[in-house]
């Protein structure tokens, strides 16, 4: 079977098929259920690079381990999100904000992807200014808006788009992102998102 299976990959497998699993929930009106996939996969991009810099990888393994990061994350933080704010309702246009917001997380992750591989030619060690919005941070500010609107009955229908949509300008708006500086057994969410497992294997060693 072509692909490698070892378990470095193993949590980037799983957060894609919580991901899915989250948008099939989206689609059956299941949209607390789906909030919990979000939050599990953004759990699993967060541990991910950490697992696989355990384990001395060739050049092919890389490679791959940065590629299936963003196209999971493209179905976890891209497809997922724009899924829940399309089931949430908001009238005949509703699928526009969803569709412009996966739109704009594809463009990111693969606009990531190049720059971070031209980075790596240039300069060694790890990634410390992020150029826009990271698109894992879907998995903090959707939950976190669904379950604030829930409690004190926001119009989510009108709120959530709009949301999606500045959260999808953001991805593409080359404002700079500083890493905290943090501990590394403590690091955030927002520290680990994008990063590619090549720049994290290079900071262990």
């Amino acid at each position: 079977m072509i692909g490698f299976y070892n378990y470095t990959v193993i949590l980037t497998y799983l957060g894609m098929l919580s991901g899915f699993a989250g948008i099939a929930c989206a689609f059956g009106g299941n949209l607390r259920s789906a909030l919990i996939c979000l939050v599990i996969a953004g759990v699993c991009d967060m541990f991910d690079g950490k697992i696989a810099s355990t384990m001395e990888r060739t050049r092919q393994e890389k490679r791959f381990g940065i590629q299936i990061d963003s196209l999971s994350d493209l179905v976890c933080f891209g497809v997922l999100p724009a899924m829940l704010v399309y089931a949430n309702g908001g009238g005949k246009l509703r699928w526009l904000p969803s569709a412009l917001y996966l739109l704009c997380a594809l463009i990111r992750l693969a606009w990531f992807n190049v720059d971070e591989e031209e980075r790596q030619d240039r300069e060694e060690g790890r990634r410390k200014v992020y150029l826009g919005l990271p698109v894992t941070t879907a998995a903090l500010i959707f939950p976190l808006l669904f379950g604030l609107g829930w409690k004190y009955n926001w119009p989510l229908q009108l709120l959530a788009p709009f949301v999606l949509l500045l959260t999808a300008a953001a991805f593409l708006t080359p404002f700079r992102i500083r890493k905290p500086a943090l501990p590394e057994k403590h690091e955030t969410l927002l520290c680990d998102l994008d990063e590619p497992e090549t720049d994290r294997l290079a900071e262990a060693k």
